[in-house]
């Protein structure tokens, strides 16, 4: 590899929720929503694509804009958000774009002759008659497509069910004729939403939201937001359209359920909605999915992790790591604090925001400075005392001494740990400073794999910017 796999796997600078991984010839291409950094909504971007070859996933090359918002005929004047996409290649070996604009209840569809060069928009998912699900007398609204072709047929997954809303019973799937626009089969589903859900297996675990869809083998893998909200679930069958039964839960963007390394219900980071998917890379399999930074719901990031699956076929919980689950990071060299994978701080909060969709003044954020689109390092501002940045994993060998980049008003000791509630292996004293500053000390980290906490410990707040690992 030209470099290591590190969360996020994008620049920092970057801002793609909802991603869905697909690989086409020999490359994976990343296609979501974009979100805006210090945007106030969700998705208030064009869509972009990333990819990266199948044989170096730190090798990731910014493929451009493929498609506007401008370019539905629905939305000319650009008023509406480009929500969730999907892409699949169809029969005719040329690609096609589903996504949903917010504020219509109807799957608009763009095609493009490669991956990510420049799709057009190509028409509206339409029943023989003409009619648009969605629309029709009786149809639940159209919400988060995912696509998968098979055998000239394609099965488009869609829904979006509140917890108390009873008008919804859970996400669905139609079937598309080779046309990728007309519909063979109506609507079905396939899993409950929260009211429906008693003796279903769902039980806690309810439909939410961005409905997606993978084979592996002869078995269907439907992935799923939750009402939980911060996990991706999935659910499997032997057929795409029926008979799906409840897994397990993927990945949490809090960490929620993991107690490898901390009790199971601990939040370890700031939560909030969550989309993604599942993807088979050369030989091992990844879950993709997003973080919420800026202390706000509207500025996400991609991240990934691998995954293992079960000899019966489950998936077990990827944990959130600053290395994608894919092997620790070599244990010396400067590590930009926003791989942080772990923040949090004494006041405990499951999620990244409340009332508004922004936090308040005591949690620490991963941020950047300038505008939306400036290519500017992130970092995590807001560290007052008692605020914890975690990084895992390293493979450190002879580590001796640590350097840590800081500003702000603060002034106190940055403590080093190798566990979230281990002992301090040692402080770095930080002071008052309205530029970026380094500061150093004399730590040994014990040999082999481990994590690296850092915890603030004083007056005021701090930034944190980057660490060094000296041998």
């Amino acid at each position: 590899m030209k470099g290591q796999m590190v969360n996020p796997y994008l620049p920092s600078w970057e801002y793609i929720p909802d991603g869905e991984p697909h690989v086409f010839d020999g490359r994976v291409y990343v296609y979501g929503s974009h979100d805006r950094f210090n945007g106030y909504v969700y998705c208030m971007n064009d869509y972009v694509c990333w990819s990266a070859p199948v044989e170096d996933l730190s090798d990731w090359r910014y493929e451009g804009v493929i498609y506007k918002k401008t370019d539905d005929p629905l939305n000319q004047d650009g008023e509406m958000c480009l929500y969730a996409p999907d892409v699949t290649r169809g029969p005719d070996g040329r690609y096609y774009l589903y996504y949903v604009l917010n504020g219509v209840d109807i799957v608009s569809v763009a095609v493009c002759d490669t991956p990510a060069g420049t799709y057009r928009f190509y028409g509206y998912v339409h029943d023989k008659e003409g009619g648009r699900p969605g629309e029709r007398p009786g149809d639940q609204a159209q919400f988060d497509p995912g696509v998968l072709t098979e055998n000239g047929k394609t099965y488009l997954y869609t829904g979006f069910c509140r917890p108390d809303d009873k008008s919804k019973s859970g996400p669905m799937v139609m079937v598309l004729d080779s046309d990728m626009l007309t519909v063979l089969e109506e609507p079905v589903f396939i899993a409950p939403s929260a009211p429906y859900s008693a003796g279903s297996g769902f039980e806690g675990h309810e439909f939410f939201e961005a409905p997606s869809i993978r084979k592996k083998g002869d078995v269907y893998y439907f992935i799923y937001s939750s009402i939980v909200f911060h996990e991706l679930c999935y659910a499997t069958s032997r057929e795409p359209t029926k008979g799906f039964a409840f897994g397990g839960v993927i990945v949490s963007n809090n960490d929620l359920h993991i107690d490898t390394y901390k009790p199971a219900q601990r939040p370890m980071y700031y939560g909030g909605n969550n989309h993604g998917s599942i993807a088979q890379i050369g030989e091992d399999w990844y879950i993709f999915y997003h973080r919420h930074t800026n202390g706000t719901n509207y500025s996400r990031q991609a991240c990934m992790e691998k995954i293992r699956f079960g000899e019966d076929g489950s998936i077990m919980q990827a944990e959130m790591t600053s290395c994608c689950g894919a092997g620790a990071l070599k244990g010396q060299g400067v590590y930009p604090a926003y791989l942080a994978c772990n923040l949090f701080c004494g006041v405990e909060s499951m999620y990244t925001a409340g009332h508004g969709g922004w936090m308040d003044d005591r949690f620490p954020k991963i941020t950047q400075d300038g505008r939306d689109g400036d290519k500017e390092d992130g970092y995590i501002a807001n560290m007052r005392s008692g605020a914890t940045a975690g990084f895992k994993y390293f493979d450190c060998k002879g580590v001796r001494k640590i350097g840590v980049k800081v500003r702000g008003y603060g002034d106190g000791n940055l403590e080093v740990k190798t566990a979230w509630d281990g002992p301090v292996l040692g402080e770095i004293p930080v002071g008052y400073s309205n530029f970026w500053k380094r500061y150093e000390a004399d730590i040994q980290i014990p040999d082999g794999v481990c994590a690296l906490y850092f915890t603030y410990k004083g007056q005021g707040n701090i930034s944190f910017g980057a660490f060094e690992l000296e041998v």
